[in-house]
């Protein structure tokens, strides 16, 4: 079975990469999110063993973070039946849950945030998902290339 390469999008002063690093023996479930095809992707492509790039955004300098590996796949998320959870969706029950999670582990924090900016001046991320006009989505998958593009400018920092 073939590796998959995500981004994870979260806002730093709610959940950083540092959080995830604190968390249960770097482990976290990465619950919340309420946008259909964020909530597909969790659902039926993201799997085990798959990694992720931790980006921070709607914060002073946007970029990637940090990397995180997953480590359980496709579970409901137990925040859309409570009732108290600003996630909560009276249509989603536990026999029949409309929305999806996964566990993730922290594997490292980068030396040096990869900036947005950096991303966008960087040959052969013209056609990476985060860059394109319009893409909101708090979830995206990543190519193999990009996937290691982003990883050798690691080694620039």
């Amino acid at each position: 079975m073939s590796k998959n390469y995500w981004l994870f999008k979260t806002e730093p002063s709610t959940y950083s990469i540092d959080d995830l690093k604190e968390s249960n023996q770097g482990k976290d479930i990465w619950d919340g999110v309420r946008n259909f095809q964020a909530r597909n992707f969790l659902r039926d492509d993201v799997k085990k063993g798959d990694l992720v790039f931790i980006y921070h955004s709607s914060c002073k300098i946007p970029g990637v973070a940090g990397l995180a590996k997953v480590t359980c796949e496709k579970l409901p998320d137990p925040t859309s039946w409570d009732k108290k959870s600003p996630y909560y969706d009276p249509k989603s029950t536990k026999e029949n849950p409309r929305w999806f999670m996964v566990e993730i582990a922290f594997v490292k924090k980068f030396k040096k945030l990869i900036p947005l900016e950096e991303l966008k001046s960087t040959k052969g991320l013209k056609e990476f998902q985060l860059l394109k006009k319009g893409n909101r989505l708090s979830i995206m998958p990543v190519s193999k290339g990009h996937f290691e593009i982003i990883n050798s400018l690691l080694k620039k920092h």
